[in-house]
């Protein structure tokens, strides 16, 4: 059968939903006749939705049983109800939330299943082996990544057991208002970072000399274990020693050398599911990606936390319009005050830059189906389960407990990533609609794509098809269930993500909300 001759399907995500989403590929002509007898007043692309009853002027329209907007004008059934028929509502207002209502049945735990990871020092579990290099400024970055390369080609190979080497380079460290309150941000970020259970507790830095952030103001004594007889090992490009670019050079190298000698020396090791640490996110989102691949990832959220593992979801203005769901979730009213802080500092910071939340939706997410932030934020919600939240990080924090965790970030898929690799993650799953090639060198990124025509078209990107929920072909548990064994594989090092087969790695990107002097 072919795409033109398949049946028309919708996808109504609630029973009092007033629309529903076109599922084929393509879209639907106007004319066409939908099951429950509706004609099509307009064509309809794929994602995009269908009034199923007329709609009055000012009447909300509804999608997952929430007003997603208000008709700007009457809608007639079967016409395309787009961005352009609809007014946003306000965002909800931050009072008189919900606090710890929601009792959630206690899951039976999830036992018996483990992976192959590499045990550190402080007690966390890294499932790749990296040296990684902490830079202090951006100004020393095509130092660093001359002398990378030099590593990999020379001496890598006699370090099998080292997976790679990476180079931790940002855009901060001067020109910075370093002493402003929010200038903590970038500073415990990077200094996070280079804490990640990935890299096995190795940590080398690569300073410029005259840069606001110092050596010892990123990691003072204490910030990461040291033996007794230790110091931070640090490689200054300024100081006197160094005649010449090859000087430099070498010092990194010679530098480097302990570092992937005690690496080589680690092992995996048998250890429970519970020590994996995930990171979701979306990006490239469409109207499937809470039809499809949302709920398998948040399906794999709770397997996850019913195992004993921290999951973390974040993007602050993609929830924001969800969070009276988060605060009735918390475990208790000081998760879910800390939940309402968060999102209160994000609305001063973005309205400081006469934004709001509304600037977050994409001409992607709008040509994918999503109408506004608000629609955008239900299907993101979902990534999280539907399991207790026990927790809540500020951007830069580093998890320290278990279970569900929401880690304030913004939205933006490069500066979410890295805060969620400073957060701990040893694992990151990635859901996209539009489809994007976005990877990190510092964890293995699993790619889950909405549509089976995305996943088709780029099948050799996306590690798992949630497209096959919409085409009837598996059901969210099964995706969900897939994804969490996925996972398992992937940390054990028995297979390698498509992000890492191409080693497609896209920057680190702090999150820097100080003033740049």
């Amino acid at each position: 059968m072919t795409e033109s001759t398949k049946p028309p399907l919708t996808i109504r995500m609630n029973d009092a939903d007033n629309v529903a989403i076109v599922a084929n590929d393509g879209g639907l002509a106007a004319g066409t006749v939908l099951p429950g007898g509706i004609t099509l007043v307009d064509r309809v692309p794929q994602g995009h939705k269908v009034a199923l009853r007329a709609i009055a002027k000012d009447e909300a329209v509804l999608r997952y049983n929430v007003p997603i907007g208000f008709a700007l004008k009457d809608i007639a059934a079967g016409c395309w109800v787009h961005e352009r028929l609809l007014h946003m509502p306000q965002a909800r207002s931050l009072e008189n939330l919900p606090e710890a209502t929601r009792k959630i049945e206690a899951q039976e735990p999830l036992a018996g299943y483990t992976f192959e990871g590499y045990r550190n020092a402080d007690g966390s579990v890294g499932t790749r082996n990296i040296l990684a290099i902490t830079t202090t400024v951006q100004c020393v970055a095509g130092v660093v990544d001359f002398a990378v390369q030099r590593i990999k080609t020379e001496l890598l190979p006699k370090f099998p057991n080292v997976d790679d080497v990476v180079g931790l380079e940002h855009a901060y460290g001067c020109g910075v208002a370093i002493d402003a309150p929010d200038a903590i941000i970038p500073i415990r970020t990077l200094r996070n970072i280079s804490r990640n259970p990935n890299f096995g507790g190795e940590v080398m830095v690569v300073s410029l000399g005259c840069e606001k952030l110092q050596p010892e103001r990123l990691l003072p004594p204490g910030s990461i274990a040291l033996k007794a007889d230790e110091v931070l090992d640090v490689v200054c490009l300024q100081a006197e020693k160094h005649v010449g670019f090859m000087s430099m050079i070498d010092s990194i190298m010679a530098s480097a050398l302990p570092h992937l000698q005690r690496l080589n020396a680690r092992k995996r090791e048998t250890v429970a599911a519970s020590e994996l640490v995930v990171g979701v996110q979306c990006g490239g989102s469409d109207a499937f990606s809470g039809v499809t691949a949302n709920p398998a990832v948040g399906f794999a959220t709770d397997l996850l936390v019913r195992a004993g593992a921290t999951v973390m979801f974040s993007e602050t203005t993609e929830v924001r319009d969800a969070i009276d769901q988060m605060t009735a979730r918390a475990t208790t009213p000081e998760v879910a005050q800390a939940m309402v802080r968060e999102m209160a500092w994000y609305d001063a910071y973005l309205g400081r830059g006469s934004a709001d939340r509304s600037a977050n939706t994409t001409p992607g997410n709008k040509a994918g189906g999503l109408s506004n932030i608000v629609e955008k934020a239900m299907g993101s919600i979902i990534k999280s389960g539907t399991s207790p939240i026990s927790g809540v990080l500020s951007p830069g924090e580093r998890a320290t407990t278990k279970g569900l965790i929401y880690a304030a970030t913004p939205a933006s898929d490069f500066v979410c990533g890295t805060l969620q690799v400073a957060a701990g993650i040893n694992i990151h799953v990635f859901t996209t609609g539009r489809g994007t090639p976005y990877g990190l060198a510092e964890v293995p990124v699993i790619k889950v794509a909405t549509r089976t025509d995305l996943a088709t078209r780029w099948h050799d990107l996306m590690d798992v098809n949630a497209g096959r929920i919409a085409d009837g072909q598996a059901s969210i548990a099964d995706v969900g269930w897939e994804l969490f064994k996925l996972m398992l594989d992937v940390a054990s090092g028995r297979k390698k993500t498509w992000a890492e087969h191409w080693k497609l790695h896209n920057a680190l990107v702090l999150f820097n909300p100080a003033p740049i002097t």
